[in-house]
């Protein structure tokens, strides 16, 4: 990184820089996930440059995952109309321009298609901070402690939303006509 925080430490170049090589790929593949490789690119760089610009203002006693993926969530809000719109279109057109590049066999890219479609359908009706707490759940593999951290809520308001989230999700699937809900990232068994 050329420009060191800003207390000019080199403690604190060399832990922001450990911070930035540790997570930058973890955060990248979930913007990535959100909102396509082009733009994650993008969201990404704005996130670590947010990161370094409130650098001094981290508290070093808190997992820098989280709270990265805080940041993250923030950028991403500023692109939100980007990610629903693209959610909308991989809905009407299956083409899901995220995994563009997973291979997979005809059989299985169709069986995918639908599954997917109609669950990017169910994630584009949710209000943002819905949206946010499940992906956040079930693509970053956060924990709930980790999400109130990332986004300063309160731990229940992380459960209240995911919850509300699931119910969601379950229900618009059902009335797509989806049946296995269990092939859905939407509980994981650790919790």
């Amino acid at each position: 990184m050329n420009n060191p925080p800003r207390d000019g430490s080199s403690d604190q170049r060399e832990r922001f820089e450990r911070v930035f090589d540790e997570c930058f790929d973890t955060i990248h593949r979930f913007l990535s996930r959100r909102v396509g490789r082009q733009l994650a690119d993008d969201l990404a760089a704005e996130t670590f440059a947010e990161a370094l610009r409130v650098w001094a203002r981290f508290d070093g006693t808190r997992a820098s995952l989280p709270w990265l993926f805080g940041i993250a969530t923030n950028t991403l809000r500023h692109h939100y109309r980007s990610e629903k719109r693209m959610l909308h279109a991989y809905y009407r057109t299956g083409v899901d321009p995220v995994l563009e590049d997973v291979e997979l066999d005809l059989a299985q890219r169709l069986d995918a298609s639908l599954e997917s479609r109609r669950l990017a359908r169910a994630l584009a009706e949710l209000r943002a901070e819905e949206r946010d707490v499940l992906l956040l759940y079930a693509w970053a593999d956060l924990t709930y402690e980790d999400i109130a951290d990332a986004l300063s809520v309160p731990i229940g308001t992380v459960r209240s939303r995911l919850s509300r989230a699931r119910a969601k999700v379950r229900n618009s699937l059902r009335a797509s006509g989806q049946e296995q809900e269990e092939s859905l990232p939407l509980k994981r068994t650790r919790r």
